[in-house]
């Protein structure tokens, strides 16, 4: 049996890379998306069956994306876990703690990433 699709959105290109490689070492199909608007054009094709989201991000931030799919009936049980340096950094950005707290994800990893902890969750979430 084929293991689920994930997919990993970042603005940042290494990060994305190293989780990529991580993830396809495991044999999961991955998706990428490089901010909010292009993972959710994608999301909505490919219904993934988990998000790793990023927090910070260009065009549409991580939490608008996380609202969005939990908030689809056709897309809310796809599972997200966002990634997120915010709460080191809230009080130079216009994130706020509220923002954090009313999101609808399913689980969060504090950046810098582990990616052995990362891969942890993805198996504990999609490993069938």
């Amino acid at each position: 049996m084929s293991k689920k699709t994930i997919m990993v959105v970042d603005d940042d290109p290494d990060l994305v890379e190293a989780v990529s490689m991580k993830l396809e070492a495991k044999e999961y199909k991955v998706s990428k998306a490089y901010d909010g608007q292009e993972a959710m054009d994608k999301i909505k094709e490919e219904k993934p069956a988990l998000v790793i989201l990023d927090v910070m991000m260009p065009r549409k931030n991580g939490w608008a994306v996380c609202d969005e799919i939990k908030n689809d009936d056709t897309l809310n049980d796809i599972i997200v876990v966002l990634l997120t340096a915010v709460g080191d950094a809230v009080k130079t950005t216009n994130y706020t703690h509220h923002d954090g707290k009313t999101t609808l994800a399913d689980d969060y990893l504090p950046k810098p990433i582990d990616l052995d902890k990362l891969m942890e969750i993805v198996d504990d979430y999609c490993a069938n």
